[in-house]
């Protein structure tokens, strides 16, 4: 897991140094590929719509498997498939777009950019907590989890899966839109769980846990892949409303929506220390052992 790891730092590092390397991602081809699939529709489409790319994925990973450089291309090919599946959008310049906006319409109209399937973000501190934590979880640390578990393939899968669910711009056949569905909240699943553990270990434990609990005693036994992981909007908004009603005599900056998204920003970026942390401690345990 140390190349992983080193990629992952790498490609980190790059988006924080250079942002607009997120604007060279394109899915052209992609979106491309859907539109030829239009004639079916289901289980067949999405299967057939995610197949061939993972397919060339695994295909180059083994070709370069065999070249004389074969380490240093893997990592270059590995750092190129993380820095296209860290996106669509770069977390952290939406969330200076917002910071740094003008005026309150301008603020709001930011806020928007946190929302990869279209739903309106309301101007208030639960809701743009609420928008932040998802689009940590859908840019950052759900495709940092399937890159340590399945490499590239993994992190490809993930993207892929989420464009096909929450892009409506893809006009996917109901049934085939519901059965994507169903499989970027299954891949959300495990991520959201972990970020949630980490968000309450790293913020207000009580709180967090508190409404991931909740969530759960409601939720069906299909909740996992039928509804998404509504447990980590929970306790986003819970954190964040704790922090409100706290207080401790400076209400009127905790109920600002800025000065929540900030303490949530510094939060995150805790979170996703803590898991580079244990990546590394695994790394180093392998090595030890």
């Amino acid at each position: 897991m140390a190349i992983p790891l080193l990629v992952a730092l790498i490609a980190l590092g790059l988006l924080h140094v250079m942002p607009q390397l997120a604007r060279w991602r394109h899915d052209a081809l992609f979106r491309r590929w859907v539109m030829q699939l239009a004639d079916t529709s289901g289980a067949g489409r999405v299967v057939l719509t995610l197949l061939p790319p993972l397919a060339l994925c695994v295909l180059v990973m083994w070709l370069l498997d065999r070249s004389p450089l074969d380490d240093l291309l893997q990592l270059l090919f590995a750092l190129a498939v993380l820095l296209y599946c860290l996106g669509p959008r770069e977390f952290e310049t939406d969330l200076e777009a917002i910071l740094r906006a003008p005026d309150g319409a301008s603020r709001e109209a930011a806020a928007q950019a946190l929302s990869d399937d279209g739903q309106l973000i309301t101007w208030s501190a639960p809701a743009l907590g609420e928008a932040a934590v998802y689009a940590a979880l859908r840019r950052r640390f759900a495709v940092l989890l399937w890159f340590f578990l399945l490499g590239p393939v993994g992190a490809l899968l993930y993207r892929l899966t989420q464009t096909l669910s929450r892009d409506d711009t893809l006009l996917l056949d109901p049934a085939s839109h519901r059965v994507a569905g169903y499989v970027a909240n299954a891949l959300d699943w495990l991520p959201a769980q972990l970020l949630t553990f980490t968000l309450a270990v790293v913020g207000h434990w009580e709180a967090v846990i508190g409404a991931w609990r909740r969530w759960h005693s409601q939720a069906a036994p299909t909740s996992w892949y039928s509804a998404g992981p509504g447990f980590l909007g929970a306790a986003a908004q819970a954190d964040v409303l704790i922090d409100i009603e706290a207080g401790d005599g400076y209400a009127e900056e905790h109920g600002d929506p800025l000065a929540e998204l900030r303490r949530l920003r510094s939060a995150l970026l805790r979170a996703l220390l803590a898991w580079l942390s244990v990546v590394a401690l695994i790394v180093i345990g392998s090595w030890v052992g």
